[in-house]
């Protein structure tokens, strides 16, 4: 259908290097250090104290893996944008949980072409 995927995290470079070796992503795998680009689009949320306890308690360490110390993370968003970059679809959940079906995600492309 002529797009192409692209996946952005506010991981570090060396991070999102890791994790798309790991699970052998082929696709790019983009850096929003900061949530910069995120914040934009105000997509950002930070994590409450009790909850960052329990992400430590699970080794899980945002400052480290996001190279930051705000412990904010952008919510679960696709984004299907034309070819000038304009977003012409959007879908996210402040529940991270519930994420954008495949089909609702190709539909998006498929109303593009």
């Amino acid at each position: 259908m002529g797009a192409e995927l692209v996946a952005i995290s506010p991981m570090t470079v060396e991070q999102n290097a890791e994790v798309k070796s790991q699970w052998k992503l082929d696709f790019p795998v983009l850096s929003d250090q900061g949530n910069s680009y995120a914040r934009q689009l105000s997509l950002v949320h930070r994590l409450p104290d009790d909850l960052r306890r329990v992400y430590l308690e699970f080794g899980i360490d945002l400052a480290a893996v996001n190279g930051d110390d705000s412990w904010e993370l952008p919510l679960a968003t696709r984004m299907v944008l034309d070819r000038t970059g304009v977003i012409r679809n959007l879908d996210t959940d402040p529940d991270y949980t519930r994420r954008p079906e495949v089909e609702a995600s190709l539909e998006a492309v498929r109303l593009l072409a």
